[in-house]
């Protein structure tokens, strides 16, 4: 009965919050397996992290992604899920969960592109194994998609308001002065995943969406694991056609004129940020994330 009650309040978790849960109970079994079972602290976040070394990635490619799900400590841990949490609240409130993954998660493997890169072709990284572990290439990605696709719009500091491209611009700031001074490999991360969601918002706003290939793919991915499934038996079910065609076209303009509302809200927000919308857009605003 626990076991059902726990399966469905993680189900009713927004993407954002099934990342966090996901990346706690990681985290959680990384440090009391290894610990109960009296192995070594790196026996599990071994065959996961992401190397340096280029040959060492083509052995453990899946690396490029689970890298992300693994952290150093509680800090590390708290900090890019408390990001995950509060940036997936602004992004969730615009657009869907497939956006959100395609954003985050290709942020993550950029991100660990850049890491790898980095190491291999600047010479200050020469000679060093390194290692790379953390969710923080994902969090910057989805920060700063926010920041570029709303950059005029305000939130709450401790005790003032700031727009969130002065955000955005103080997080690549931070990362690119503290490269040279420690934890470069991360903050490379960082920058990568910034990068990532710079160039997915900006283009979006041109009406080019970088991520529709790469949801293509998770897709497919998906729909391999559903083909194993029982399928129901086929049955001839005869209609109307007249009936059926004049019920479709209606349902077809209703979804554009639907969509036609949400572009024009986007569009506002856009150009005059989200406190611009009045109560009913936003609330429109709010249902329609929860129905895609």
């Amino acid at each position: 009965m626990a076991q059902l009650d726990l399966k469905y309040q993680f189900s009713r978790l927004n993407i954002a919050e099934k990342l966090i849960a996901i990346n706690v109970i990681v985290f959680i079994v990384n440090a009391l397996v290894p610990f109960l079972l009296g192995l070594p602290e790196n026996s599990i976040v071994q065959w996961f992290e992401l190397p340096n070394d280029i040959v060492d990635v083509a052995f453990q490619p899946w690396s490029i992604v689970t890298y992300s799900f693994f952290h150093g400590g509680i800090g590390h841990l708290f900090w890019n899920m408390l990001m995950i949490y509060f940036v997936g609240k602004i992004f969730l409130n615009l657009f869907d969960t497939k956006r959100f993954l395609n954003v985050y998660i290709l942020g993550v493997i950029l991100g660990g592109l850049f890491f790898v890169i980095g190491y291999n072709i600047f010479p200050a990284f020469f000679n060093t194994n390194a290692y790379l572990i953390g969710a923080s290439a994902g969090a910057s990605a989805v920060l700063i998609f926010v920041c570029t696709y709303l950059p005029n719009q305000e939130v709450r500091i401790i005790f003032f308001n700031v727009k969130l491209w002065m955000v955005g611009a103080a997080v690549v700031l931070l990362d690119l002065v503290q490269l040279p001074i420690s934890n470069s490999g991360g903050h490379l991360a960082h920058l990568g995943g910034a990068f990532l969601g710079y160039l997915y918002a900006s283009q979006l706003l041109k009406g080019n969406d970088i991520g529709s290939g790469f949801s293509k793919f998770m897709d497919s991915i998906a729909n391999l694991f559903k083909g194993s499934e029982k399928k129901a038996p086929m049955k001839t079910v005869y209609k109307n056609k007249k009936t059926s065609s004049s019920t479709s076209s209606a349902a077809d303009y209703d979804k554009k004129t639907h969509q036609k509302k949400i572009d024009a809200i986007l569009d506002k927000i856009s150009k005059s940020g989200y406190e611009s919308l009045s109560k009913v857009e936003k609330d429109f605003l709010f249902k329609a994330g929860k129905e895609s």
